[in-house]
């Protein structure tokens, strides 16, 4: 019997848009699953495959231009090669655009990574008019070359073949040698030759390689060199700084333009001698540039831009609205179930107030979440929002922002649904470091996937009728106190000039049904998780510090007595039929009085009781603060929680309104119990909404922006965030107020 081969660990590399995780889905299927890096907050996707006996084990890297740490994706997808030394690495490249897609292949090779080369998206090229001659790209390389097409699975089962095959032989990494002209060579031997006898960084890079980004001004290679020797790390600078201080003299220009140039010529040279032919006749206007003439138009761009974000949200609560309605009495009816099993009292409290009213709501809004996910996933599936970045990057030049900032806005929730976690580390991709702070501090602003459910529980509450326009509104106006705050920052704490910001443009694809899926539902069942986890915890945390210290004993006394008292009222035969059950009282009028009497009991001694609590002490004392915005200690109680996770806003809501109110009043959703609450009204849920979308980011995004700047930009990011939110909220309210518009 033949025995299976050994399992081998394959890194999927290639550029953003390339067709990779067409690939990677395509491959994996249903077995993938995602997680962080160690220690960051970028994903990790890892897909497991059976290859004619081998198990392959698939690492999609994140998608970048090169590998000099410019970013934290190509700083990530570097460190993993090197540290994991994956088998073989599948470069997937977009064969319509090879010139461009090949640089990052020369720079695998020159690191001396095991590569297979996937062609894509051959059917666009041929599109194009482009013959390309595979085989004899894979014989000036190297390396084999597969064409294929990811997005219908032609040719992933000779792909796979091939990384196996090349997996197997086990051979050592052999860099890729090339010349980077008289300028560079001789001080790049000389580096190389040191290098080589100290044994510097040999565990992870090629000596060539260590020398490279010495010239490249490489910080990460830089600091891991500083720790391993100080002294030689310090010789490499001196003849990296004596090489630019050269070529700024003499050519104006620094040795990692020389270094791009050079790699760019030698792909020129690759491509050229049959390898790549281009049938005149088809040298025309592409589908793509037809489509930018009018979706990135200085006029149009922005309208159609407009519309598509309005019938994101339209499509998302036309759609939602049902599923939503359906989760909320499922979870009604189970509160109703626990009631009727547990017995009154702590545990029953728990259960129905802590964990179905607070993680239920939460969950509640999975529909909602899930469909709008889908819709943003399409978005950029289809390419179509690197042409929101190139569109937005004029005005963002206006209020002193980056091109690049765009997809932190972008990322952070600016299309509602983002998570300002990622938004933060995408502005790693931002060279200026006073764009970067900028940028950190106000994409918070954008209205990430944990504050959406509150908006659109406030909405349905108070704006049932225009839900899309509402959330319309709400996402311009994120946008718009963003870019208020950047300029003021930037003409303020942040001076400085703007740097130019330069794009590649994707093609136009039309999305595949599986690959979006699968999309939706990795951010989907993140949502999901963090509810049955981090937010029960903090519910249930959090409703003992609604519950405790309980009443003293003489004012649960006071409110019996109550009771007693009114149900003496009630002639003895109607008292007799209310103590067996009979809730409609029989049409008397005495016994429909009582009734009302003791629900107005229940509801003053569970609002005292909450009030009583920890959390409710702390609520008031907030009041005479927050009484500004309309505020009352239950809102202030919700507020607090949210510093720890934005979801914790409306499961402590639905606690806070449950244990606040009586049995009858607290039946139904939150938003239905909000909408026939007299203390709350429109001008109040507005006030609310944008003190939310405004103020302190969540804990985990906080410690984000430490990591990625220092501990005074982190605590200030709360302290200029919260009062922004508390300035603009005071003024709508306080504003509404003068106009007439409250209650």
């Amino acid at each position: 019997m033949k025995e299976s081969c050994k399992e081998y660990l394959v890194a999927l590399a290639g550029n953003p848009n390339c067709g990779k995780s067409t690939l990677f889905n395509a491959i994996t299927g249903a077995r993938q699953h995602v997680s962080n890096y160690p220690g960051i907050t970028v994903e990790k996707k890892e897909g497991f495959h059976r290859h004619n006996g081998c198990d392959v084990r698939l690492v999609d890297l994140p998608g970048t231009y090169s590998l000099t740490a410019y970013s934290l994706e190509e700083l990530v997808a570097r460190d993993y090669l090197v540290n994991a030394r994956p088998q073989v690495a599948i470069n997937i490249v977009d064969a319509s655009n090879l010139d461009r897609n090949l640089y990052l292949t020369v720079q695998l090779l020159e690191l001396g990574a095991p590569v297979v080369l996937a062609l894509n998206m051959m059917d666009v090229a041929a599109g194009r008019g482009m013959r390309i001659d595979a085989d004899e790209l894979s014989r000036r390389l190297g390396v084999a070359v597969v064409p294929m097409v990811a997005r219908t699975g032609e040719g992933k089962e000779r792909l796979l073949q091939a990384s196996v095959e090349r997996a197997s032989r086990e051979a050592s990494w052999q860099p890729l040698y090339i010349s980077y002209g008289p300028d560079i060579d001789p001080v790049l031997k000389t580096m190389e030759e040191a290098i080589r006898e100290k044994s510097f960084l040999a565990d992870f890079y090629p000596p060539r390689w260590t020398a490279l980004k010495y010239l490249e001004n490489d910080e990460a290679v830089m600091k891991q060199g500083r720790e391993a020797d100080p002294i030689l790390a310090d010789r490499l600078r001196a003849l990296a700084d004596e090489v630019t201080s050269h070529l700024q003299k003499t050519l104006d220009t620094y040795p990692e333009a020389i270094i791009a140039d050079h790699r760019y010529g030698f792909i020129a040279a690759l491509l050229r001698g049959g390898v790549v032919e281009q049938d005149r006749k088809s040298d025309r206007l592409e589908f793509s540039d037809r489509l930018d003439r009018v979706l990135t138009n200085r006029f149009f761009g922005p309208l159609i831009m407009l519309l598509v974000l309005y019938g994101v949200y339209q499509f998302t609560f036309r759609y939602s609205e049902l599923p939503v309605a359906w989760m909320e009495k499922a979870f009604a009816l189970l509160g109703r179930g626990v009631e009727s099993v547990v017995p009154q009292g702590l545990l029953r409290s728990l259960l129905v107030s802590g964990v179905i009213d607070g993680v239920g709501g939460v969950l509640g809004f999975v529909p909602l979440i899930l469909l709008l996910f889908l819709a943003i996933a399409f978005l950029e599936d289809t390419g179509y929002l690197a042409r929101v970045a190139y569109m937005l990057d004029r005005v963002f030049r206006v209020f002193g922002l980056h091109g690049n900032s765009v997809m932190a806005y972008i990322i952070s929730g600016g299309i509602m649904g983002g998570c300002a976690v990622p938004g933060v580390m995408a502005a790693r991709t931002l060279r200026s470091p006073r764009e970067r702070i900028a940028t950190l501090i106000t994409a918070p602003f954008m209205n990430c996937g944990a504050k959406i459910p509150v908006f659109a529980m406030l909405i349905a509450a108070f704006f049932a009728a225009h839900k899309a326009r509402v959330m319309f509104l709400l996402t311009l106006f994120s946008w718009i106190v963003a870019l208020l705050m950047a300029r003021l920052l930037r003409s303020t704490l942040l001076r400085g000039p703007s740097t130019p910001f330069l794009l590649e443009l994707p093609p136009y694809r039309l999305p595949t049904f599986k690959g979006l899926l699968i999309h939706t539902w990795e951010r989907t069942w993140q949502y999901i998780r963090k509810a049955g986890t981090v937010i029960l915890a903090f519910s249930i945390l959090l409703w003992a510090l609604m519950t405790f210290p309980t009443l003293p004993g003489e004012r649960r006394a006071f409110h019996e007595q109550a009771r007693k008292e009114a149900l003496a009222s009630v002639p003895p035969a109607a008292r007799t039929r209310f103590l067996q059950g009979d809730a409609t009282g029989g049409g008397d009028a005495e016994l429909e009085k009582a009734r009302e009497r003791l629900a107005r009991i229940d509801r003053a001694e569970s609002r005292e009781a909450l009030k009583h609590s920890l959390a409710g002490r702390l609520g008031t004392g907030l009041e005479g603060i927050t009484r500004w915005c309309g505020f009352e200690w239950q809102v202030n109680i919700a507020l607090v929680g949210g510093f720890a996770a934005k979801e914790l806003i409306l499961s402590t809501l639905g606690t806070a309104y449950s244990l606040g109110e009586g049995s009858e009043e607290a039946d139904g959703a939150l938003s239905r119990r909000l909408a026939r609450d007299p203390r709350w009204d429109r001008l109040k849920a507005v006030s609310l909404i944008v003190f939310i979308m405004l103020y302190a980011p969540c804990f985990v995004t906080v410690s984000c922006i430490i990591r990625e700047s220092s501990w005074g930009w982190g605590l200030f990011s709360i302290a200029f965030n919260t009062g922004v939110a508390f300035v603009v909220a005071a003024l709508v309210y306080q504003g509404g107020l003068w106009l007439g518009l409250g209650g």
